[in-house]
């Protein structure tokens, strides 16, 4: 939100930053890598990070995704740099070392072991006082049986960080294969003393109990181990099962009976430490119990803090002496910064299993942030001759020099209020006294709060309102498939099902048959999706076990010859299968049963013996007219408002091609292949037909329900706009949100309205059509606006450039409609203001401003660095050998003077002052009589 509401935010790359590290302690990998991305293009002056700290995090971002290789390689990178510093030297070696230690793709075991190794000593003597690098060292040490060596490692461990639990888990470990119970039980109970929820510690003190036969104790470890424990290890479980039914039938232990070899649980709580443990030598002794801490770095005292906000603000004109004195003190805050949040992170508990958790980076670094890095510092007073003087500047932790971002030329003596009966003169006029600040700039109009997900509308629906039908209408003649009163029924709903459009219409959907696609052109790209197969009621994790949102999927790219054989094979493979159990193929062409949307009754038991790997072809590109221009022409029969490219379709007024929106794209599927829940790009409409032989299922929520399924999202840790989704439609239901569930039968048409969470899934074999349009309704175009803004809100790209579109709407249609009218005359108002603010902006500093002009077909730009859409004023710099656009915002935060920036405009003033001039309400005549209306919708069979 901040950086939506002050695109000159000066904290931007911190802002990015922060971002990507939540986003990457949420799994969310392409969001965290967008956010680094747009960190490392921000300017650092005040960034409280370096620009090799923001390296490592994204480095570490590819050891989370599974991209071993591409992080040793990036960590090693780092690890060249001149300037690195030690404490971020001994996290890199840190990480590389234990990268080492426990991917087997980086090389040989013993070669990987000797570079872990290497990498792990090298991190210890870059930063001595860490006990982390001595406890990833005494796990290697473990792990290649140089027992002693890994006693010392955990041993000088302890002695610096002595809060590990997972440092006392791995003495224990470690006495426990040395046969000494007694020893290895103390270890493990001073694991589980600093962490309660230790699940290793607890699984392992368990597999003590049972070795030493107390049966009873080691039942009540396994099960304080927690859900988390039994879940990973199904030999766990079946032993849990086991002692809890041996233990039910079992005596209780006598008094007198035999001696125990260790003490229970219960006792072992409150035993003290012995002596002996804590004396013994080190060659065969563990570490000393938890005792003294090492002594933390003093913070600075608050004359300290006086004098280095003092040497920062006036870091230009500092003798050699002075720098010294601001680095020292720097130096020394960040250290006391740093054991601070060591601190924090301790009294939290320790991370997951030595480091195996690829996101205990991030979280950490977080909690370092909560932990308020930066020292409040009381403002001096401003006087005129300290003006420039931002409070910004008193911030530490900036590496440079804070640079002050000079505001934008406004008078605010002289207030315009803009509104859009000012015509283009009176606005340019007022823009040249005072345009007013880009947060006054939205498309929305001045004053407009960003818009924000709707919460579920009241009142509770009734359970017959959650599961509501879908609406079909039946088309029977070309005369009705022409009709407005077709057009009316699909605008009325949030999704209808269009039948036997096609065959009035006499569309040869044969031209989009696998067998023709294949003979016209076989070598055509196809992206494929590799799925599981699962029933449409179901979404389960990849273990089988508890049924999850998050809905995976492996990308890569074939041909549209090497898909059809493997969707020939699939089909085959499915005859033989069924001839064999002497049943009829349940998903053979033109056999396919409707689903009424009842639960298919397969538990995760049955799932995991019948999971199959599928492979979905989708986004085959049907742009190029010279490849298909058949197909293309025969989807010129269907009616204007369905049509790809049509006068009363927004989208065909963009003026470029938008792959997939403007365009047609083909989908080939095989039983199970899944489009994940979406809303479709900028809220547009999408029409979607079956071309079969098989039938696809298809879920639906309304538009106004939107901000429940992204609450729920949220609540499953999924991105709404990044992630990739299957809801359940209970969990749904249930939080008040209603679902359409329908079969789209070949030829069936499937109208999507604006705004629409869908999601689909081919209950057999086919291919599919889709498109998406625009009609000319306040309804449309608002939802496209709102989503648009709501987009920068998500830091997220618009794939459709409403400024552009807009402008060319403005050109091109007559609007009789007094809400469109008014909501695009607001963005033409906003935009004009925008793009005068902009050039005086640019002029006032001097840069070049030249004609650009647009090309035919010339696609609309973005900003290289937050990905916001750049309109007229297109400011360019050279960036890696190529030209980059910036947006203003970013241009500034780059370069406040804009030095190096040209200025590039692609319209005259007085075009655009003409356009919004001319853009005026169209009173239309009066209508003549409707022509017959449809017949009544039927509930399908």
């Amino acid at each position: 939100m901040a950086l939506y509401v002050s695109p000159g935010f000066a904290r931007a790359a911190d802002a990015h930053l922060r971002l990507a590290l939540m986003f990457k302690a949420r799994r969310h990998w392409a969001v965290a890598a967008v956010h680094f991305r747009r960190a490392r293009l921000a300017p650092h002056q005040d960034a409280t990070f370096t620009r090799l700290e923001l390296s490592f995090h994204a480095a570490h971002l590819l050891e989370a995704r599974g991209l071993r290789k591409a992080a040793r390689d990036a960590y090693e990178r780092l690890l060249k740099e001149p300037q690195l510093s030690c404490i971020l030297k001994a996290d890199v070696c840190r990480q590389l070392g234990w990268l080492y230690h426990r991917c087997a793709s980086l090389g040989e075991a013993a070669a990987r072991a000797r570079a872990a190794i290497w990498c792990l000593q090298r991190a210890v003597d870059a930063e001595p006082e860490s006990g982390a690098g001595l406890y990833l060292l005494g796990r290697c040490f473990a792990a290649q049986g140089k027992v002693h060596d890994a006693f010392i490692a955990y041993r000088n461990s302890v002695e610096k960080s002595e809060g590990n639990a997972d440092t006392w888990c791995s003495i224990g470990v470690l006495y426990q294969q040395q046969n000494q119970p007694m020893d290895a039980l103390q270890a493990y109970i001073c694991a589980v003393q600093l962490d309660k929820g230790h699940s290793a510690a607890w699984t392992n003190l368990g597999s003590l109990y049972e070795s030493c036969q107390m049966p009873r104790d080691a039942f009540a470890c396994y099960t304080n181990g927690g859900a988390a424990a039994t879940a990973a290890h199904a030999a766990l479980r079946q032993r849990l099962a086991f002692l809890r039914a041996h233990l039910a039938h079992a005596p209780m232990p006598s008094v007198t009976g035999k001696r125990r070899q260790l003490p229970s649980i219960e006792e072992a709580w409150n035993l003290p430490i012995s002596a002996e443990m804590s004396s013994r030598a080190p060659k065969s002794a563990p570490p000393p119990y938890p005792g003294k801490r090492p002594e933390e770095p003093p913070p600075l005292t608050h004359h300290q803090l006086q004098t280095l906000q003092y040497l920062q603000r006036n870091s230009h004109n500092l003798s050699p002496n002075q720098q010294a004195l601001m680095q020292q003190l720097l130096s020394q805050y960040r250290l006391a910064q740093a054991a601070r949040a060591r601190a924090v992170t301790k009294s939290e508990g320790s991370t997951a299993s030595g480091g195996d958790n690829a996101e205990s980076l991030a979280e950490d670094l977080l909690k370092r942030f909560s932990s308020d890095s930066q020292p409040e510092i009381k403002k001096e007073p401003v006087t005129k001759m300290a003006s420039s003087v931002s409070s910004n500047e008193a911030a530490l932790g900036g590496r440079q020099p804070v640079v002050k971002l000079e505001p934008l030329k406004t008078d605010p003596l002289k207030p315009v209020s803009f509104h859009i009966g000012m015509s283009s003169k009176q606005i340019l006029d007022a823009c040249k006294e005072n345009a007013g600040p880009p947060t006054a700039w939205s498309v929305l109009g001045a004053g407009s709060a960003p818009p924000e997900p709707p919460a579920v509308p009241p009142p509770r629906l009734a359970a017959e309102q959650l599961a509501p039908p879908a609406p079909f209408v039946y088309v029977e003649s070309k005369r009705e498939a022409f009709s407005p009163q077709l057009q009316d029924f699909c605008l009325k709903h949030p999704i209808a099902v269009v039948r036997g459009l096609t065959a009035a219409l006499k569309l040869d959907l044969g031209l989009f048959s696998t067998k023709t696609l294949v003979e016209a052109w076989p070598d055509h790209a196809v992206e494929v999706r590799t799925q599981l197969m699962q029933s449409a009621d179901e979404n389960w994790d990849s273990a089988g076990r508890r049924r999850v949102w998050a809905c995976a999927s492996h990308r890569s790219h074939t041909t549209v010859r090497k898909y059809a054989q493997y969707q020939a094979g699939s089909f085959q493979d499915s005859l033989r299968e069924e001839r064999e159990r002497g049943t009829a193929p349940p998903h053979s062409a033109g056999g396919l049963s409707d689903s009424d949307g009842r639960e298919s009754g397969s538990g995760p038991a049955k799932r995991r013996k019948g999971a199959r790997m599928l492979r979905f072809g989708t986004n085959v590109d049907l742009s190029d007219e010279r490849k298909w221009r058949p197909q293309l022409a025969e989807l010129q029969k269907l009616p204007a408002f369905a049509r790809v490219a049509s006068a009363a379709n927004m989208l065909s007024h963009v003026g470029h091609v938008i792959l997939g929106m403007n365009t047609v794209q083909l989908y080939m599927k095989v039983p199970g292949s899944r489009t994940p829940g979406h809303q479709e790009n900028n809220n547009f409409c999408s029409i979607n037909i079956n071309i079969g032989p098989g039938d696809c299922e298809w879920f639906g929520v309304p538009d106004a329900y939107w901000g429940g399924v992204r609450e729920l999202c949220d609540r499953h840790g999924l991105s709404y706009l990044h992630g990739s989704w299957w809801p359940d439609p209970e969990e749904l239901r249930a939080h008040g949100v209603p679902v359409y569930r329908f079969t789209q039968r070949p030829g069936d048409l499937v109208w999507v309205n604006a705004g629409c969470v869908h999601w689909v899934q081919a209950t057999g074999w086919c291919n599919n059509i889709a498109w998406n349009v625009g009609p000319l309704t306040a309804r449309q175009y608002s939802l496209a606006l709102d989503r648009y803004e709501w987009n920068k809100v998500q830091n997220f790209k618009s794939i459709v450039p409403m400024v552009h579109l807009t402008w060319n709407l403005a050109r091109n249609i007559r609007v009789s409609d007094p809400r469109l009218h008014r909501a695009m005359r607001t963005c033409l108002l906003q935009t004009l203001r925008a793009a005068a603010g902009t050039l005086n902006a640019v002029r006032a500093r001097g840069v070049p401003v030249r004609f650009h002009g647009r090309a035919r077909g010339e696609a609309s730009h973005y900003c290289g660095a937050c990905e916001r859409e750049v309109w007229h004023a297109l400011l360019v710099r050279e960036h890696e050998r190529r030209h980059v656009v910036h947006c203003l915002a970013c241009a500034r935060r780059a370069s406040p003077t804009l030095q190096g920036f040209l200025c590039l405009e692609e319209h005259h003033m007085e075009e655009l002052a003409q356009v919004y001039d001319s853009f005026t309400l169209h009173r239309p005549a009066p209508a003549a009589a409707p022509p017959p209306a449809l017949p009544p919708a039927h509930t399908p069979d």
